[in-house]
């Protein structure tokens, strides 16, 4: 019984370079290449979407149905790259600023997106993809006036209950 050799590590250069190719190709709609860049069972996750996309295969159905609305990309740029290795898998995160839309209806996203690489044989494919919108720049989880709220907290004693 041979015994499987164990998948070569990744270097942060092959996680660029494989996410390059991805980008460059979805900004040029290229069909064939940006899904060559995938595993067959890769998952999406898209904030634009109600629900994961389970497989390339449905990713591919829904890219389809977009290019027969005369949907295509115009421009894509990725900025703020991020390399984590994981031995043969690494995660890849960026922001992108992307320019698609049909024939007279484009518009401009500025998203968050984290891909997930895996090498397979002689291969590194994403196997996981998720976007996310980039918050407006004054967004806060801390109330407006925190410094008040602060201010006023200091006052109280704290309560412990015990059960």
């Amino acid at each position: 019984m041979d015994t499987p050799t164990p998948a070569r590590s990744l270097s942060e250069n092959d996680v660029l370079e494989a996410a390059a190719r991805l980008v460059g190709a979805f900004s040029r709609t290229d069909t064939e290449e940006y899904f060559a860049a995938f595993a067959p069972d890769a998952t999406f996750v898209f904030h634009t979407e109600p629900a994961r996309l389970e497989s390339r295969a449905e990713y591919e159905a829904l890219w389809a149905f977009w290019l027969t609305e005369g949907w295509s990309v115009s421009a894509c740029e990725s900025t703020d790259a991020h390399v984590q290795v994981y031995g043969p898998s690494a995660v890849f995160s960026h922001t992108v600023l992307t320019t698609a839309g049909t024939p007279g209806a484009t518009a401009t996203t500025r998203e968050r997106e984290t891909i997930v690489f895996v090498r397979s044989g002689d291969r590194i494919l994403a196997v996981h993809e998720h976007l996310s919108p980039v918050p407006d720049p004054g967004f806060s989880l801390e109330p407006a006036d925190a410094g008040a709220a602060e201010s006023a907290d200091a006052a109280v004693t704290p309560v412990v209950v015990v059960a």
